[in-house]
């Protein structure tokens, strides 16, 4: 096992980390921005390095600094938490080539599944179902293009193959918009992730968004730790996460779950990840895969009891997976939250000093987050400042245990959006599951300016 660990990330995920390794006996360093030094992690930490000013290409995206910072501690890993270099093949390699243990995939694992293309190819090879489309990067050729979409089917999507986070995509209605489509596809490709390469499939009208949490080592051992429901997003970023999914049977996961867990032993996956689709009509359709922690991995850990971290770290450290498929039994129902500074209903960034905060608490509630009372948040990173999870036995009672914590959770001097959580969770559709993924922005559309 390690015996001291750089974390090369900030917010909650730093926090989480750093308990984990607590957990194991390991050390952690910590590397901060100046925006960040009086973080409760850095506070915390065995030790902490200041790796530049606040903007992220100067620090966290600092991959130079990252390593110097690994080096003069002596730290014999790094984990990347999830943002910023987390899905960054070639910091990967830096950090191996460094003669550190990057904790997640490697290097080509990462490269294969962070291109759209060659990902859809390498998971119709293993077997997993995807959603119906180009074979590959869309043809230069106008009328091959028009062709496939024809092929294809109107509504179609216009895809980055290097994309994320809901960028660089566009949807096709009509032929006559496909080749312009594609075209400004490709341009904003280009620009945005250095790859004008676009592929195309079809849309689906309603889909809901479930991933699958997997857990692979490098001895072939991979297994699947159930699946969760991240619909309610509003442009393509999750806001309430829950597992299991409202309507997935037995049946559904355990052919979706085997499958992904399959396709990680034929890739040679490492890690932990995670495969996203789309759920239309009892079927599940691929879409990307994320080779790195996710945000929402505390349901996962409520309803499995498997500390999801710190079983990254045991892999990367050499260890064989201690767990069996037979091993994994769901129990109950778990939901997260996703706590933004900003306004609930507007979006707009909220950062600033807060003047009070009271943690929600009581049976089944879980919080992963970095704030305190008197913590400023910079305005210069991601607007999240925490999750709140809430177990129950059933989906019914975590709503409920919800509903109580976020009635109790207090946040002042800065804007949160926990007013619209607690509209969600007395949103009747809401509670009675499924939802599709555009239900959020449709009721955000329809009571606008009330």
């Amino acid at each position: 096992m390690f015996e001291k660990i750089l974390i090369a990330n900030r917010g909650e995920i730093a926090l989480r980390i750093q308990r984990a390794c607590r957990e194991l006996g390991i050390k952690t360093v910590v590397v901060h921005s100046e925006a960040d030094r009086d973080a409760k992690y850095v506070k915390l930490a065995d030790e902490s390095v200041c790796i530049g000013p606040a903007p992220s290409v100067k620090s966290y995206l600092n991959v130079p600094a990252l390593i110097a910072a690994a080096e003069v501690t002596n730290a014999q890993a790094i984990h990347p938490g999830y943002g910023f270099l987390s899905e960054n093949a070639d910091f990967a390699e830096r950090v191996e080539q460094s003669g550190f243990v990057f904790i997640g995939p490697r290097p080509d694992t990462i490269r294969l599944m962070g291109d759209k293309v060659s990902a859809k190819d390498a998971m119709i090879a293993a077997g997993v179902p995807t959603v119906p489309g180009s074979d590959g990067a869309l043809p230069d050729d106008p009328k091959e293009i028009l062709k496939i979409g024809k092929q294809v089917g109107y509504p179609v999507i216009i895809k980055a193959a290097g994309g994320g986070g809901g960028r660089g995509m566009r949807v096709v209605n009509r032929e006559e918009d496909l080749l312009t489509s594609v075209e400004m596809t490709r341009t904003e490709a280009g620009a945005a992730f250095g790859n004008p390469t676009v592929y195309m499939e079809k849309f689906l009208q309603e889909p809901r968004h479930i991933e699958i949490q997997v857990l692979a080592d490098e001895y072939g051992n991979a297994i699947y730790l159930g699946e969760r429901d991240c619909s309610m997003q509003r442009r393509h970023q999750k806001v309430i996460e829950e597992a299991p999914a409202p309507g997935i049977t037995d049946e559904q996961r355990k052919r979706i779950g085997t499958a992904c867990a399959e396709a990680c032993s034929r890739i040679g996956y490492r890690g932990a990840g995670t495969f996203e689709f789309l759920f239309e009509n009892g079927e599940f359709y691929f879409i990307e895969m994320n080779t790195r922690v996710q945000v929402e991995h505390p349901v996962t850990e409520m309803i499995t009891g498997v500390d999801i971290v710190q079983e990254q770290i045991r892999i990367a450290a050499g260890e064989k997976l201690r767990y069996k498929q037979s091993d994994i039994v769901l129990r109950g129902h778990a939901m997260e939250c996703r706590i933004n500074a900003e306004d609930p209903f507007t979006f707009v960034p909220s950062p600033g000093k807060i003047e009070s905060y009271h943690p929600a608490g009581g049976p089944g509630i879980r919080i992963d987050s970095h704030i305190y009372q008197g913590y400023s948040v910079p305005p210069h990173y991601d607007s999240m400042i925490g999750k709140l999870i809430s177990y129950g036995d059933t989906r019914d009672q975590a709503m409920a245990r919800m509903r109580v914590a976020l009635s109790e959770m207090a946040i002042s001097g800065i804007k949160t959006n926990i007013p619209l959580h607690q509209e969600l969770f007395n949103d009747s559709l809401f509670i009675r599951g499924g939802t599709s993924i555009h239900y959020l922005e449709e009721l955000l559309e329809s009571t606008k300016g009330r």
